[in-house]
């Protein structure tokens, strides 16, 4: 029986540990090592008495059908209304012979991407389109200006050495400016020049003004666009009832009902190397330092603390150098960390002004994008349109989501939690989302290393990678363990890649780097 040890019980995980019991319980012993006290990561569910927070907002789509398969497998779509469709008449594709949301708990909710973006105190289509309502938000001139911009980047295209180049040939200058410049510089604390085009290229994909063009022709004509979507411009997602983290729970306990086992409070400090193989980690628990041994290690841990943690058994002057020449790379890969504060409102003061109906009549957003500089304030989740179960009272309370971005240990991060929420508080008012007095409940949580960055050292990453591949029994996977800024599918897929090396003994370790590599945009079907 091989002895294989999992860092991370996050998405990518209990992926590889569930892959590696499902069919192969007796072939394998799986430890999972977690950290905190609950699974999933960032992916995880906070429950705030009864109103509950999804860390960063997890729509449940994938153009792969393997992990669509493997999702509904876990927690099978909704196959009759949930509250809000029931209320609203809302006509939906329900899954025939699938769980009712109301008796049941184990269900996937079918639900209705709406994000849009909030510049202003207008709303605008997100992605950017150029219809109605962004002509009258823009006025004339400014509209006219942003074309004629438009036609100019692609008569004139930059060299896409950088993200600011790479917005501005795909939406022309004017269009950057008004939304991308500012809320990059937000979210990376880096203006988009410093940043490298492969950000671009992993997140907006085929996403132009040519493709936001072509979505309006085909819903003009009648048709779906969940086929042939790019991410950004898909209609429908599934949604876990009580949020991502409950499937993740959910999967961990089949983890564990299949004889696996997890270690909560367990964070991973050194990876202890012998002859060029990983021999075992040392971990800091609450009951003090211990040592776990393991045949094969599946690490999404950050590249950074994994590089920083590995300890040579042996003395081998030349791996030391090269092992020097790594570390300087790892210890230089930056990170975003992260800060949601949950507000529970009794109401807001932006209006529904769409056709789109909701419990409450509130804005019907999943998503918005707060494009104004003067505000800290980066996005808004309204947890009641992810999932009205999210929500103990929907029809008469609203909970929002504030996403902050910023630096571990920088004056945002370390501000308590009352100055914190405070401070929230005031730039939603300012923005004019809430008046005074709506807040009834709040509470903040805090993500380290919640966006691994591309710039610093990545432009050597290269060189990290060969080095932790030159472990033959270490497999790196998910968001963190390859620094690379996947969504929740491609690090599922990134673990199912690497257990599927394990099972046949293979080494080609390149099929899990090259997940969420190809030009097409990642979640186009």
């Amino acid at each position: 029986m091989k002895n294989i040890v999992i860092i991370g019980g996050g998405p990518a995980g209990l992926t590889a540990a569930y892959e590696l019991l499902k069919d192969n319980s007796e072939e394998y012993k799986v430890t999972v090592l977690e950290e905190s006290n609950t699974l999933g990561g960032i992916s995880r569910t906070v429950n705030v008495k009864g109103n509950r927070m999804d860390i960063g907002g997890h729509r449940f789509f994938s153009k792969d059908d393997t992990i669509m398969k493997w999702w509904s497998d876990i927690m099978p779509v909704q196959g009759a209304p949930a509250i809000d469709d029931k209320v609203l008449g809302h006509e939906k594709d329900y899954s025939v012979n699938g769980p009712n949301p109301e008796n049941e708990d184990e269900v996937m909710l079918l639900r209705e991407r709406v994000s849009r973006i909030y510049y202003k105190h207008a709303f605008f289509d997100y992605p950017v389109s150029m219809n109605i309502n962004t002509i009258k938000n823009m006025g004339l001139i400014t509209t006219f200006k942003a074309g004629f911009s438009y036609l100019y980047s692609c008569l004139h295209k930059l060299p896409e050495d950088n993200l600011e180049n790479f917005y501005i040939n795909r939406f022309g200058k004017v269009l950057y400016s008004m939304f991308f410049e500012g809320y990059t510089e937000k979210l990376w604390g880096r203006h988009p020049s410093e940043i490298s085009a492969e950000w671009g290229a992993q997140r907006v994909k085929g996403l132009s003004i040519l493709a936001i063009i072509k979505d309006i022709f085909t819903k003009l004509i009648g048709k779906k666009n969940n086929d042939n979507a790019e991410t950004s411009l898909i209609e429908q997602f599934w949604y876990p009832k009580y949020g991502p983290g409950q499937l993740w729970e959910l999967t961990g306990k089949k983890v564990k009902e299949l004889g696996g086992d997890i270690l909560f409070g367990h964070s991973v400090k050194n990876i202890n190397i012998k002859d060029g193989k990983i021999s075992s980690v040392t971990c800091e628990t609450p009951d003090g330092s211990k040592e776990i041994e393991g045949d094969i290690f599946i690490s999404s841990m950050p590249v950074k603390d994994l590089v920083e943690g590995m300890t040579p058994v042996d003395n081998n002057a030349s791996d030391e150098e090269k092992k020097a020449k790594v570390l300087d790379i790892a210890s230089g890969l930056p990170y975003r960390d992260f800060v949601t504060v949950g507000l529970l409102v009794d109401k807001l003061k932006i209006k529904n002004q769409t056709n789109k109906r909701t419990l409450g009549n509130i804005v019907p957003d999943c998503w918005i994008y707060v494009q104004d500089s003067s505000v800290k304030l980066g996005r808004i989740q309204i947890f009641n349109n992810w999932s009205p179960y999210m929500v103990e009272k929907p029809v008469d309370t609203v909970w929002i989501g504030l996403e902050y971005f910023c630096k571990e240990g920088d004056s945002f991060w370390n501000m308590s939690d009352r100055d914190c929420i405070n401070f929230a508080i005031k730039e939603l008012r300012k923005v004019g989302v809430i008046e005074k007095g709506a807040v009834k409940k709040a509470h903040r949580e805090k993500v380290k290393k919640a966006y691994p960055a591309y710039f610093d050292t990545y432009k050597d990453f290269d060189t990290c990678k060969e080095y932790l591949n030159s472990f033959e029994n270490l497999y790196c996977v998910g968001r963190n363990g390859q620094h690379r800024y996947n969504n929740m599918d491609h690090s599922m897929l990134t673990a199912i890649k690497a257990v599927e090396l394990i099972k046949t003994d293979s080494n080609d370790k390149d099929i899990i780097w090259e997940v969420n590599t190809e030009k097409e945009y990642h979640e186009k079907k």
